[in-house]
């Protein structure tokens, strides 16, 4: 008969596995029905927030939600914008910390020089290098979420850093879009 340390890691084994694919699976959809989120824009704020959510579900593939970002702030209030966006980006990075959390032992990152350096920010500095990271446009944070989901970096603090910073980046996104329209307007 099994004891209990042997079901607590099988247990363990199976929700990381599960994380996994629901991450990829995430990615997947939203590669192939890429051409359809462009709708959402006609929902203002809950569609900016659906935007920003898929946007940045997906794994490693680009989708450009600051640009949604950017023109919400033209459109409607920057700062609401800028929330909503940082509200709808936080949760959709937790694709990157699930593919973290369940890839421990199946995805083999470890030999990247940058991942490398991600993993030992994140044991140091956790909720910092989320923060900053999250607030700064960049390819990497992917990484970092995926770094913070093998490290087990509590989901907690992982969704607040990521809130934050997302936030402080759609903030200064919306508002950059509400300055340039009188910018665009006297250039039409």
């Amino acid at each position: 008969m099994p004891d209990i340390k042997e079901k607590s890691a099988k247990l363990a084994l199976v929700q990381r596995v599960v994380a996994l694919f629901f991450s990829l699976g995430i990615t997947a959809l939203i590669f192939c029905y890429r051409d359809r989120i462009a709708q959402f824009s006609t929902y203002s704020y809950l569609g900016l927030f659906v935007i920003s959510v898929i946007g940045n579900a997906t794994v490693l593939l680009p989708v450009p939600s600051l640009a949604a970002t950017f023109v919400a702030g033209g459109l409607f209030h920057p700062v609401p914008a800028g929330v909503v966006s940082g509200a709808g980006m936080a949760i959709g990075e937790l694709s990157g910390y699930l593919a973290g959390y369940g890839g421990t032992a199946i995805v083999e990152t470890k030999g990247h020089e940058i991942f490398q350096h991600l993993q030992r920010w994140m044991q140091r500095h956790g909720f910092l290098t989320i923060f900053v990271l999250s607030v700064i446009p960049n390819p990497i944070f992917d990484l970092a979420g995926v770094a913070a989901g093998m490290s087990h970096y509590p989901i907690s603090h992982f969704l607040t850093a990521c809130f934050l910073g997302k936030t402080v980046k759609g903030i200064l996104f919306a508002w950059a879009g509400a300055q340039s329209l009188p910018w665009l307007e006297r250039l039409l």
